[in-house]
């Protein structure tokens, strides 16, 4: 062990349930071993995303995630409510995904916090 401390902080580790801070920290960190998955309907995902999430509905979502993402890689689940995040997550740790991080608050708290998303347009979707 270093006599002096790391002069460079780095991000928590994955938690179980994380707060919209902690995804935002390790994504200015620049940490590219991550996803962030949108198990909402599309049509919610297509009008309003958090900046680079994919879109798994919950009712694709193992069959999905199993053709595209390795069981090691660390994810970051939203929905539209915590327990829709939370059934997502249990259905993502059943199938075998070891890092498997509940976005608490899910999109609402990241807009809450003006974190980046991307957007329809107002006008686009009268």
């Amino acid at each position: 062990m270093s006599r002096f401390p790391n002069p460079i902080p780095t991000p928590a580790s994955l938690k179980a349930r994380s707060l919209v801070y902690d995804l935002k920290a390790r994504l200015d960190w620049g940490e590219p071993a991550l996803t962030i998955i949108d198990v909402r309907d599309r049509n919610l995902f297509n009008i309003s995303h958090i900046m680079g999430a994919i879109s798994l509905p919950l009712n694709e979502l193992v069959d999905r995630a199993r053709t595209s993402l390795e069981f090691t890689r660390d994810l970051y689940v939203y929905g539209e409510i915590d327990e829709e995040t939370a059934e997502a997550a249990a259905k993502l740790r059943a199938a075998g995904y070891i890092n498997v991080s509940e976005l608490r608050g899910g999109l609402a708290a990241w807009k809450a916090v003006g974190f980046p998303v991307e957007a329809i347009p107002y006008a686009a979707i009268k």
